[in-house]
Parts: structure tokens; C-alpha cells; sequence
């Protein structure tokens, strides 16, 4: 599975940055040209989208699944910088089905103050299926000058919330008589980055494919934030663009 995910990764990667080296040609504003007439029109996009990921590290057994709705628009001209130019990019989305597929409830070792005494302890741990809703308001999109026709990459930071049904990542439960609060928090907040490239299958429709870098964290909004410090995230969208 991690070689299929960076599989996707490296060749999302390049196929980004051959189309992004490449300086366009003039008068590129043609019906047979639908990235440079989006370029010119600094057009909005729309779409749904469905997202698959999985933990990495000490999170490697958490898999996730989300789909939803996404939405932007090109807030600038071509900027003509020294490395990299390109157009900048304004977006958001929203999750209805957030899902994260952990391990079962389980029992797990960890250390408590018995007495004053440090011991060791066997204690149940949470798990399972959890369900919720995500939104991302702020997605900062930076879109690369390019000569292809189809093909248009960019690379992307962005921050969101996720709100569960039940309180997320799973933790041991608390227990007053051990001095043991284990309880994480249903909010939690999700920053980002990542690339990918809008392939333009017609004048006015793209399928995409996006590679991120996700962190969930509650901030400390709950007695403990074991979090999920990194996960890797690939989605595919069907994207509408219209002036």
C-alpha cells in the first residue's frame, strides 16, 4: 500500500513539474486550449471530490475516507516571478461524509500513579469507525505557468475543522481513581499542503488529482491531544470551470 501511495505521489510530482518548466506560447486563448482561456479568464472552479488516505508512523494502521464539494477561484493574472510563475488561487470545501477507520477497541499498557507509585496498568482503548463533517475554508492554491493544453499543476496550503460524533483519535478511558483523564476532544483542526494538476478532459471539465500532507490535532481542546500528527491524502475531483 505506502508503495502505491508514493507511487501517486512521485508521478503526480513530475508530471507537475514538467508541465510547470515549460514557458507558454503567445496567443494560447483558443477553444483548443482550455488551461490558458481558465489562465485568461481567471476562472472559477467547482466540483465534488472523494479523498482516501492513511496514517503514517505511530498512526500507520488509520485509514481514512471523506468525499465533498469544493470550490475556488483565480484571485490574480499570470505573476511573472523568477522561479515559478504562476496564478493565485482562492478555494474551500466541505466534507458531509468524514470517516477515519482505526483499530478496534483494544486494551493497552500504559503507566499509573498508584499510591504515588508509578506501575504499570492494563487499560481499555477506544477504536473503530468514526463518522463526521470537515471544513476547510481557507485553501491557498498557487497555479503554475504552463505551455500544455491539458494539463495544469499546482501546489496548495490550506487549514480546516473536523468535527466528529465521537471524541477523536480514540484514547484510553479516563479513570478518576488512577488520576487518568483520557478523554481527546470531537473538534479538531486540520492543516495541510500538498500538489497536484488539473487534467482538462474538454473545454470546460477537468478531473484532478491532488496528493496532501494532512496533521488532525485538537489544539489541547481535549484532557489529552495524541492527534494524528501526519497522514498522506490522495483525491480525485471532477471539476466544472466557468468564467
Amino acid at each position: 500500500m505506502k508503495r502505491i501511495f508514493w507511487g501517486i505521489v512521485l508521478m503526480t510530482a513530475a508530471a507537475s513539474m514538467a508541465a510547470a518548466a515549460e514557458t507558454p506560447k503567445p496567443n494560447q486563448n483558443d477553444a483548443g486550449n482550455p488551461v490558458a482561456r481558465v489562465r485568461d479568464n481567471m476562472s472559477w472552479e467547482y466540483g465534488p471530490f472523494v479523498n482516501w488516505g492513511t496514517g503514517v508512523g505511530n498512526r500507520s494502521d488509520y485509514k481514512f475516507f471523506w468525499a465533498g464539494f469544493q470550490i475556488g477561484k483565480m484571485l490574480t493574472p499570470v505573476i511573472h516571478t523568477r522561479f515559478f510563475p504562476g496564478q493565485f488561487e482562492l478555494a474551500g470545501n466541505i466534507m458531509p461524509l468524514w470517516q477515519a477507520y482505526t483499530p478496534a477497541p483494544h486494551t493497552k499498557t500504559y503507566t499509573c500513579d498508584v499510591g504515588g507509585v508509578s506501575e504499570p496498568c492494563v487499560l481499555p482503548v477506544g477504536g473503530g469507525t468514526f463518522r463526521g463533517v470537515s471544513l476547510t475554508p481557507v485553501i491557498m492554491r498557487w497555479n503554475f505557468l504552463t505551455r500544455s493544453r491539458r494539463i495544469q499543476p499546482w501546489f496548495q496550503a490550506a487549514g480546516g475543522l473536523i468535527y466528529t460524533t465521537h471524541k477523536f483519535p480514540p484514547n484510553f478511558y479516563s479513570d478518576p481513581a488512577l488520576g487518568l483523564d483520557g478523554g481527546t476532544s470531537v473538534w479538531n483542526f486540520s492543516p495541510q499542503g500538498g500538489f497536484g494538476l488539473h487534467y482538462f478532459t474538454s473545454a470546460k471539465r477537468s478531473i484532478d488529482l491532488g496528493v496532501n500532507a494532512v496533521h488532525i490535532s485538537s489544539a489541547s481542546l481535549g484532557d489529552r491531544n495524541p492527534g494524528v500528527n501526519a497522514s498522506i491524502q490522495v483525491q480525485v475531483d471532477y471539476t466544472f470551470w466557468s468564467r
